[in-house]
């Protein structure tokens, strides 16, 4: 059996109510983030979490040392979960994510988290070009509502846009219900 990994993106306090940079959804994402997360863990697959920080301190979220930039309760990591730290949008970039699912063997990644246009767009086109399967939990995932041209476009819609894409080319797109059958 091919060795898999849950990749938790991002899942971090600014993004939920009260925070920074508040996601629409991510309360029921994280929900199901935490059922991923106890299925890893019971399967023995690899568990790793990425949190971003910016470099700076006058950053919009996630400011370096802030409790915004720590994970959030609901899937917080075990001290034997390593936690890749990254600057980027990318979570391959400038991070050793590649060289960690190597080492271990993964050849399956499973991805969620926030935000479904950013963070988890770029990792699951980076982790698919690096030759991982890759599966992304659509219901574990959130985003906000983003503008263009003077339009507002609602977060189920970037939603959905973002997870058709990644659908067509780099992933398999399954709920949280799906995946745990």
């Amino acid at each position: 059996m091919p060795k898999r990994a849950l990749v938790l993106i991002d899942i971090q306090n600014d993004y939920f109510p009260g925070g920074k940079w508040a996601l629409s959804g991510i309360d029921a994402a994280a929900v199901n983030a935490s059922k991923l997360l106890a299925k890893a863990r019971s399967s023995g697959d690899l568990v790793v979490h990425v949190r971003h920080e910016f470099p700076t301190a006058d950053a919009p979220f996630f400011a370096p040392g802030s409790t915004g930039a720590q994970i959030h309760p609901k899937v917080m990591n075990l001290d034997s979960e390593p936690v890749i730290v990254k600057h980027q949008i990318n979570s391959f970039r400038d991070t050793n994510l590649k060289a960690l699912l190597d080492d271990h063997g993964v050849e399956e990644v499973v991805i969620c988290g926030a935000m479904s246009h950013m963070c988890v767009d770029a990792g699951t086109r980076a982790a698919s070009d690096y030759g991982y399967k890759v599966t992304v939990i659509h219901d574990a995932c959130a985003t906000r509502d983003q503008e263009f041209g003077g339009a507002i476009v609602k977060a189920p819609e970037v939603h959905a846009a973002f997870m058709s894409a990644l659908q067509f080319g780099y992933a398999k797109l399954l709920s949280t219900e799906e995946y745990l059958k």
